[in-house]
């Protein structure tokens, strides 16, 4: 995941203490580049500008390198403060400027170069980190890492700066106007025997960098100026503090790979043991029991997932950015030394690779947790699809013993309705021959019988009829 850092706008702070005569040194510009002036904006009309447009033609021009002119002392703190820690470090470089009666940063800066006289201070917030470099210029001694930058800050501010630091870094360069040295002479310098160095910026410099920590926990870089040019030496030292950054950055994701990987093959065995019984199930209550199992594999997958995509997906980031940087230094080979790139293909691609791993096993767990919830959740539903079956048959099975009660009722009700009406008639032929008509009751009587049957047949199955056309047409 690529991390985006929006930069407001910078504005040059003044110099209150002066510095020490020959000693002036530029730092980058924190003037607002080709802001136009104020005369041009009256004479020269334009429509009305998008409301993002200055801020983000400001982007370009956000962190600029500083401009050293060897020789050059600088170190460099990357301390993980979180995303919500920006008030407390602006409370804090605030305080230091108190101290040295300079104007502090705005509260929506998130970049800054500050002159305080005796030092320089660049000061940046990125996403999740807050780095701190400090320039010192000044007569090399024969240990050039022996007095530091950072030694002329206030021992306690320094000591109280928030966070934890996740990259220290040394950096001395110098001047093309020392004596000659070979390169075997410049890594006594280093506190590794273990480090890479290479010539960088076409030749223009010499860089010795050890990735290790000495005594103080700092890391060391010597840089050896040929023929930099001042803002040329900035980019070249701002890349080299950028490389141990990024690199510490994308490193934080290994210890989480590592401590992960034993939770995910004990995950992979319970989905291989949920597949195995799968294959063994019986009865429809075990596979309900399997499919809680399964719903609870995939809630802890999911955990992890959560947990670990943000820190993975923010090293590959980071790594990119140190690929990035080690391209950017044009290096090339000084005989019987390790390049960057070479040191970070031994040391840093394993781990990234390591990270990537994991990441892909949790992927992989994760889609196979799924097939096997769907595959199961197929077999629940062909069990239940059978069962409906069965009892569809079973209820197709009742409507036709149903329906030939039915029909045995109608006979029934038939028999009945004819008997009754039979009688009616019976009444009817028997008042009239007390009445003195001469009917013959029985032969009336016989005959209403078929007569009676079948007109409540016939009236019977025309209802029905009609109900099953209503229902038809319904």
């Amino acid at each position: 995941m690529a991390v985006v850092h929006t930069r407001a706008p910078v504005r040059v702070q003044p110099r209150v203490i002066p510095r020490k005569p020959g000693a002036e040194r530029a730092l980058s510009s924190d003037i607002k580049q080709g802001e136009p002036r104020a005369q041009e904006l009256q004479a020269t009309p334009k429509p009305v500008d998008h409301p993002d447009r200055r801020q983000l033609n400001e982007e370009v021009h956000a962190r600029p390198f500083a401009h050293l002119e060897a020789p050059e002392r600088a170190t460099h703190l990357a301390l993980l403060t979180g995303e919500a820690g920006v008030e407390t470090d602006l409370a804090h470089l605030n305080k230091l400027c108190e101290r040295y009666q300079i104007a502090p940063p705005m509260a929506e800066q998130n970049h800054c170069l500050l002159d305080f006289g005796d030092f320089r201070l660049k000061w940046e917030r990125h996403t999740e980190f807050t780095s701190y470099t400090f320039f010192a210029d000044g007569p090399l001694p024969d240990d050039p890492f022996k007095n530091s930058a950072v030694e002329q800050l206030p021992r306690d501010w320094v000591e109280s700066i928030p966070g934890q630091v996740l990259s220290a870094v040394k950096v001395v360069v110098e001047p093309r106007s020392a004596p000659k040295r070979a390169p075997e002479a410049a890594t006594k310098f280093m506190s590794s025997a273990n480090f890479a160095a290479a010539q960088c910026s076409g030749g223009a410099a010499m860089a010795f960098m050890d990735f290790a920590m000495d005594a103080q926990g700092y890391g060391r870089v010597f840089v050896r100026d040929h023929s930099l040019r001042p803002r040329q030496a900035g980019r070249l030292v701002q890349r080299l503090m950028e490389i141990e950054t990024y690199r510490m950055m994308a490193l934080l994701a290994f210890p989480l790979a590592r401590s992960r990987g034993g939770e995910l093959t004990r995950m992979g065995n319970r989905l291989t043991d949920i597949t195995q019984r799968m294959t063994e199930l019986r009865a429809l209550e075990d596979e309900r029991q399997l499919l809680v199992d399964i719903t609870a594999l995939s809630a802890d997958v999911e955990r992890v997932a959560a947990e670990t995509s943000y820190r993975f997906s923010a090293s590959s980031a980071y790594y990119a950015l140190v690929e990035r940087r080690i391209a950017e230094l044009r290096e090339q080979r000084l005989e019987g030394y390790q390049t960057f790139k070479e040191f970070m293909e031994r040391r840093l691609t394993p781990a990234m690779r390591t990270c990537d791993a994991v990441r892909d096993r949790l992927e992989t767990l994760s889609r196979r947790v799924t097939r096997a919830g769907q595959l199961l959740r197929t077999r629940v539903d062909i069990q239940v699809e059978g069962q409906n079956r069965d009892l569809l048959a079973s209820m197709d099975r009742r409507a036709k013993l149903q329906l030939r009660l039915q029909e045995t009722v109608e006979g029934l009700s038939l028999a009945a309705i004819t008997y009754y009406a039979v009688g009616l008639v019976n009444y009817v032929t028997e008042g009239a021959v007390e009445a003195g008509l001469g009917v013959p009751v029985d032969l009336i009587t016989a005959v209403a019988v078929p007569v009676v049957a079948i007109t409540a047949f016939i009236a019977v199955r025309r209802v029905r009829r009609r109900i099953q056309k209503a229902e038809g047409g319904g």
